[in-house]
């Protein structure tokens, strides 16, 4: 068996159950900086544990850190691990999760465990083409609340125009609140020059619609779903920043309609 050399009949050593938890650790860190849910994360560190001969797995999950401690015949071992966020990425929670399957099946051992999750990496993606298609889907958004061809082009340029600025602001590591402002601002100022000369049967959607991929849909969900499940403190934590999100880009929203109104095109 795969774990043979980590747990035989006298037990397992101090050292074997340390090297262990670290890996178990290093999974729940990436789940959790990835944006996995609390029990997602909760179910997988319990399940690798187990894997590996553990007695139990017990985690304290916090905004911006992991506490575990694994349990072998009353000796605890206790780690910490900081988080730092890294987005939505729904392809390495997969991952991560496959690769808890694969030590359950006894199919991979602790060194290619650990193996795999440091250098699990994270798919790259066009940046224009990425903008491209998020324009796209605001811009279908304004044709499915009734605007017409003009409008829709027009959605979709000023929606393309802030995206790319988004990404910008972001690759130079600015402050996600001043990131969702300044693209919130822009994407509004641009859209107001619609309303103000009158472009297509309703130019006002320009300015509505092309805001929409500033929506957190998913920290919202994630942060409901923790509440109801128990996770209340985590869950309480990532529905906060949801709504500094959502205040930080209705601000910029509103300052680009003041200096639409004060310029006259609006």
């Amino acid at each position: 068996m795969a774990h043979t050399n980590i747990v035989n009949q006298q037990g397992m050593s101090r050292d074997e159950q340390a090297a262990i938890t670290r890996v178990i650790a290093r999974a729940g860190q990436l789940l959790q900086a990835y944006n996995a849910e609390s029990r997602i994360i909760e179910q997988t560190t319990e399940r690798l544990g187990i894997a590996f001969g553990l007695d139990s797995v017990e985690i304290a999950l916090t905004s911006k850190a992991i506490i575990l401690t694994s349990r072998f015949n009353d000796h605890c071992v206790t780690t910490t691990r900081t988080m730092k966020a890294h987005g939505i990425d729904m392809g390495i929670v997969c991952e991560v999760q496959r690769i808890c399957i694969l030590a359950e099946k006894q199919i991979y051992g602790l060194e290619q465990i650990k193996l795999r999750l440091d250098n699990l990496a994270v798919p790259k993606y066009n940046p224009a083409i990425v903008a491209f298609f998020v324009a796209l889907s605001c811009a279908c958004f304004s044709h499915l609340f009734g605007g017409d061809s003009l409008v829709f082009i027009m959605t979709w340029f000023t929606s393309f125009v802030a995206m790319r600025i988004r990404q910008w602001l972001t690759q130079l590591h600015h402050n996600l609140l001043t990131v969702f402002f300044i693209t919130a601002f822009i994407a509004t100022f641009i859209g107001s020059f619609a309303v103000g000369f009158g472009w297509g049967n309703a130019p006002e959607l320009v300015m509505v619609t092309s805001v929409l991929q500033l929506v957190p849909g998913f920290p919202l969900i994630n942060a409901v779903s923790d509440m109801v499940k128990g996770h209340v403190t985590i869950g309480m934590a990532r529905w906060m920043t949801a709504t500094l999100l959502t205040l930080a880009s209705t601000l910029g929203i509103v300052l680009a309609m003041q200096l639409a109104q004060l310029g006259g095109w609006l």
